[in-house]
């Protein structure tokens, strides 16, 4: 099985690895037919420890159920299944509450289900928790909109959602990366009147644009910030959208909230500290957000990307074959790709 491993900071390689296979009679083996790169898969580009067996990398899924376990029941093969990136039971009480990324039996606490998506086939646990079929085949015109379900269209929603995006408020978006963009799309589609983003690429924010921003603000720091308060009186946003998960985007946020909004973090945090204190506390601004639990949003997002309502498939703009993939990681790192799509 061919299958991307990340050896050091740089240095990702296509190698063969041993295939995967049912364990346990809840699993499913899935052929995975799109898979991608993730702007979170770039940290540890940056800055993982040397490993050299390599760890597999990948966790955005789509792909076709072919073998399941005695005890699986929800898929069958031939299935076009969407994988979200934490696994999950699907019936532990946090589970039935939508927190499938705190479920008791995987979660994102668990290494169950961790093995990397940018591979040919994949081990899925839990199958009847985690995996979601879809009425439509692998040659459909629909994959890339389906692949986001598997992560950053439900995190931009998850984002949206428990900031408060809806109607008369100013919402401000840090972050044109597919998750960014993706929240915009999700603000909008909340009812947001205001979408402010804030991105220095012009690419991205056109599409930005056309996913319901109606200002884009390109610079950083205590210069954005002001833009952003001339353009809200004074005031601030009533909901910010934070997509990066650096320190400065965080201070970023807190520069541009109104008094009473709140803050919706979804950028994987690359800082164990942030300045959360006395002025947060005295303007009484709510700091929310956390890791999506993209499988329980699935049921909403779904039917209109079905329908073709949406098209969050859009953040893909570069479609490579699984074998260049340390391409796809140059790509995304240099800012000449988006996102990545990896085909294997």
């Amino acid at each position: 099985m061919r299958a991307a491993y990340m050896f050091a900071p740089g240095d990702v390689r296509v190698i063969d690895a041993p295939a995967p296979r049912i364990e346990e009679p809840t699993d499913a083996l899935v052929r995975l037919v799109r898979t991608c790169v993730c702007g979170s898969d770039l940290h540890p580009y940056h800055s993982m420890a040397p490993n050299p067996d390599g760890t597999s990398m990948g966790h955005e899924y789509l792909g076709v159920v072919e073998e399941v376990g005695a005890e699986v029941v929800t898929v069958r093969p031939g299935d076009l299944v969407i994988v979200p990136f934490v696994f999950s039971c699907g019936v532990c009480d946090f589970c039935r509450e939508g927190l499938q990324t705190s479920c008791r039996r995987a979660g994102l606490a668990s290494r169950l289900g961790s093995a990397g998506a940018q591979a040919e086939l994949l081990r899925a646990p839990l199958a009847d928790g985690t995996l979601y079929p879809v009425p439509v085949d692998e040659h459909s015109g629909l994959l890339a909109s389906l692949l986001t379900l598997s992560d950053v269209y439900g995190t931009g929603f998850h984002a949206a959602l428990t900031g408060g995006a809806g109607p008369e408020t100013t919402v401000a978006v840090i972050g044109d990366g597919a998750v960014g963009l993706l929240a915009v799309l999700s603000a909008r589609r909340l009812g947001a009147e205001r979408i402010i983003l804030m991105g220095r690429h012009a690419a991205r924010t056109d599409l930005g644009r056309e996913f319901g921003a109606t200002d884009v603000v390109a610079t950083r720091a205590d210069e954005g910030v002001e833009a952003v308060r001339e353009l809200t009186g004074g005031d601030g946003c009533h909901v910010v959208l934070e997509a990066v998960g650096h320190l400065p985007a965080l201070e970023q946020a807190l520069g541009i909230v109104r008094a009473g909004g709140r803050i919706a973090r979804v950028g994987v945090p690359q800082y164990r500290e942030g300045p959360i204190g006395r002025e947060q506390f005295a303007r009484n601004v709510t700091i929310t957000g956390g890791v999506a639990p993209v499988r329980h949003y699935i049921d909403r997002l779904l039917p209109d990307v079905l329908s073709g309502e949406v098209d969050p498939g859009r953040v893909f703009d570069v479609e490579l074959s699984l074998d260049d993939a340390a391409r796809g990681y140059e790509l995304m790192d240099r800012r000449e790709a988006l996102k990545v799509m990896l085909r294997p």
